[in-house]
């Protein structure tokens, strides 16, 4: 009764509803192969707010030219800059300029009392892409880490199937699905690797039907977490699903290249407000970061913003 005149006063009073952003990373699936196969949870979300093919990889032929491989998409996601900036260039990610600030410092500068989560199959995203604890990255630190079972060769033996990847990414959703529900951070990354591992090793096939199925499993509990928190707290939230990098056609194997396939990928959404921008095939990875700034609604130096080589995929209310 308390929550509910609560919720009541809230409504009443005009005050906005607490904003939380999960952004979800499944690892190197084709647009083509996403959109033929039978995915009900992404879907859903895709009603509510919408799905778009879009692009990685920097401008092709420019400065900006960016290699379409794992570790360099991701921090192209999370600074809003191509490589030639963040200086990510492959997946040993062996100098990161962290002068251009990750989402999750940007939140922890702007709101220090935030609660910032990350749930990923490969603890490297953390260490070395977001900086945790480094000098350079302020000693950044995260409330909720739940990462680096790739490193359990006990729990999770290594087997030529990469099978153990499915079990880690398994476990990565529950845990996931049950700290957004019980705990609910301001800012997740939740991290899925399987689908690539897959790609490589059979391409256009079965077994990547079956994973990108598994995927859309893992993502719906997800999701239904943030529906509990929305419906039971009256918390606004955004989740955005995407891809790192797409696949070489048509085998839909190897990446790393600049071939269109290859630099394609897909944006899904929950939000109802998304600009023209969203669907004309030419949004970007580096768009994400301020679309994701500008929900959350938090500062961001303008030396940071100015640098940014994206801009937000949602209309301005």
């Amino acid at each position: 009764m308390l929550s509910f005149f609560l919720f009541l006063s809230i409504d009443m009073l005009g005050i906005a509803q607490q904003k939380k952003v999960v952004f979800i990373i499944l690892d190197g699936i084709p647009a083509p192969e996403l959109e033929r196969i039978h995915t009900p949870n992404l879907d859903r979300i895709s009603k509510v707010g919408g799905y778009a093919r879009a692009f990685t990889g920097g401008e092709k032929g420019g400065k900006s030219e960016t290699p379409t491989i794992s570790a360099v998409g991701y921090n192209s996601l999370l600074t809003g800059t191509w490589a030639n900036k963040h200086n990510v260039w492959g997946n040993d990610i062996e100098s990161p300029n962290y002068d251009y600030w990750t989402i999750f410092r940007l939140m922890r500068e702007a709101r220090p009392e935030s609660k910032l989560a990350i749930f990923s199959t490969w603890e490297d995203n953390r260490t070395k892409l977001i900086g945790e604890r480094k000098a350079e990255t302020g000693y950044l630190k995260l409330d909720i880490v739940f990462d680096g079972f790739e490193k359990d060769t006990v729990r999770f033996a290594h087997d030529t199937e990469k099978t153990y990847l499915r079990k880690t990414d398994n476990l990565v959703s529950f845990e996931a699905a049950h700290s957004l529900k019980t705990q609910a951070p301001d800012l997740s990354w939740v991290y899925l690797e399987f689908t690539d591992a897959v790609g490589h090793r059979y391409g256009k096939s079965p077994q990547l039907t079956s994973a990108i199925e598994l995927a859309d499993r893992q993502v719906g509990r997800i999701w239904e977490a943030i529906r509990f928190r929305e419906e039971n707290y009256g918390e606004e939230w955004m989740i955005w699903i995407t891809t790192d990098h797409g696949r070489k056609a048509p085998e839909f194997k190897d990446h790393g290249g600049q071939s269109d396939s290859e630099r394609e990928i897909w944006m899904i959404s929950n939000a109802k407000n998304l600009s023209d921008s969203f669907y004309s095939g030419k949004a970007s990875m580096v768009d994400i970061l301020p679309t994701l700034i500008e929900f959350l609604e938090i500062p961001v130096p303008e030396v940071q913003r100015k640098n940014w080589d994206g801009a937000s995929l949602i209309l301005k209310k």
